[in-house]
């Protein structure tokens, strides 16, 4: 590839810029953000709510993932779209003439690049391979005075001479979202003296004097258009994709609700960048598709958190559903009630699940039998955080039946339907954080996409709170762990 001119020498300024908003691509942090808060919390949804029952706000989740890229991807990017070939605008045919006496022709070939990065700052360096034709003629004031010599040359007739030429660039995030570069020029160094004419006259130094004048116009450019790059309309479009809403299919939408954005601690050593990219939010569940919502991408704050994820969800479990699967368990089933000269059974027919305002549970059953009526049971559920299940307790209950006898042999239904209750009522979770537990660590630990690779551990999954509350069972959950991403491979072409 040839391009015209060294002032128009460009080379990725904008590598750190290419590695933050791929690694910002929304897709990618919010599946993270998605799949832990899913996986931490396998029930659903959460609504608003009133009742008499105080609850506290939920604590904003945190992700918070330090990221390791391989710059090597770069770096073979940058090879690949920084050109090889410059020369003088339409060589070899025109001449460049920078003032009356002068004239000059030249042809500059670039080795491969070689590129460094240690902290904040990037090292690029090339061997430069160049031949030059000039010729000259007497002026005074601009009045030509005699004819132009014949063409002097240097690279032709021997190797081309060679020089080594070098940038380096320094970077520094803003909190303003603005990415500050300031490039300095390196001093070229000739390795090959430059002989011209017949009587071998050495115009290095002249050749090296323009080669500072072209490369400063070069590294002008580039300041000119990577000096103060402002990333926040980039971040604004991963922002906006993160505060879509997401489909769960047959569950419900999941929205990720982003409050705060973190990126700190860019640093790179032995061609690995290393940088923290960090979220707040507080992701809800819905049934019903909410709207989704645009606010502006806030400045970048630092984290002052530990690191890891840490996240929180609120979810809920309809009394709809709770109902079909206690009327599944104790529909149709038969008790029989005997106590001395007692001898009666009961059948239940169908069981309810409901909360007040109170933050009760309530449960419903309707019976036949030896007598028909309906028994109403309360109870408050609480997380028994030693055992790790969910229970109902202080279950009491009230008999609504016609049946003079049974109203006044109530004892009989206690114990028996009590206890059946409760056992039904009940949920042990110590397999379910085990195999969610084991599911979350082995998704942590894989390449998720070609060339991107997960590491790390949960380090706690509980529930923290359960609410009867008039609507539905809310139930809160918290998951932690460490992650960290390693990036082998970046896929910059789509």
């Amino acid at each position: 590839m040839e391009r015209v001119g060294l002032r128009r020498l460009t080379f990725p300024q904008s590598i750190l810029m290419v590695c933050v908003l791929y690694l910002m691509n929304a897709s990618t942090m919010r599946i993270i953000f998605l799949f832990l808060a899913f996986a931490c919390n396998s029930f659903a949804i959460a609504q608003k709510t009133s009742s008499n029952i105080t609850i506290d706000s939920l604590p904003e989740s945190q992700i918070d993932i330090p990221i390791q890229i391989n710059l090597k991807a770069i770096y073979a990017l940058a090879e690949n779209n920084v050109d090889t070939v410059f020369t003088s605008p339409h060589y070899p045919v025109d001449w460049v003439q920078s003032d009356c006496a002068t004239r000059y022709k030249y042809h500059f070939r670039r080795s491969p690049l070689k590129m460094s990065m240690t902290g904040t700052t990037m090292n690029l360096a090339f061997i430069g391979y160049y031949q030059i034709i000039g010729s000259s003629r007497a002026c005074v004031n601009g009045t030509v005075l005699s004819p132009w010599t014949p063409a002097c040359r240097c690279g032709f007739d021997e190797p081309e001479r060679k020089v080594n030429i070098g940038f380096t660039t320094s970077f520094h995030l803003l909190p303003n979202q603005v990415l500050s570069t300031k490039i300095t020029r390196s001093e070229p160094q000739p390795l090959d003296k430059c002989s011209v004419c017949f009587w071998g006259q050495d115009v290095t130094t002249s050749v090296m004097n323009g080669l500072k004048s072209e490369l400063d116009l070069s590294k002008k450019a580039m300041e000119d258009s990577f000096g103060a790059m402002n990333l926040r309309p980039y971040l604004q479009q991963a922002w906006n994709m993160m505060n879509d809403v997401y489909t769960l299919p047959n569950i419900g939408y999941f929205s990720l609700h982003p409050k705060k954005l973190r990126m700190e601690n860019i640093n790179a050593k032995n061609d690995l960048l290393n940088i923290n990219i960090g979220i707040s939010a507080t992701p809800v569940v819905s049934f019903a598709k909410p709207d989704a919502t645009v606010t502006t991408v806030p400045d970048l704050t630092i984290a002052g958190n530990p690191g890891g994820f840490n996240i929180y969800l609120e979810a809920a479990l309809q009394y709809d559903s709770l109902s079909k699967v206690l009327n599944g368990y104790l529909a149709n089933k038969r008790f029989d009630l005997t106590e001395g000269l007692f001898k009666k059974h009961i059948i239940i027919e169908q069981t309810s699940v409901a909360g007040n305002e109170n933050g009760d549970l309530l449960v419903k059953v309707d019976f036949k039998g030896s007598f028909n009526g309906t028994v109403f049971f309360t109870g408050k559920p609480v997380y028994n955080a030693e055992k790790k299940a969910i229970e109902v307790q202080n279950m009491d209950y009230d008999l609504k039946t016609k049946n003079l006898l049974l109203k006044t042999a109530k004892w009989l239904f206690s114990n028996r339907i009590v206890e059946e209750l409760k056992s039904y009522t009940s949920f042990e979770l110590t397999d379910y954080y085990n195999t969610a537990s084991a599911a979350l660590n082995t998704w942590l630990n894989k390449e998720w996409t070609k060339g991107i690779k997960g590491s790390g551990a949960v380090n706690d999954l509980k529930l923290t709170a359960v609410y009867a509350l008039p609507q539905h069972l809310l139930i809160r959950s918290n998951c932690a762990g460490k992650l960290s991403v390693l990036v082998s491979e970046l896929d910059l072409k789509r």
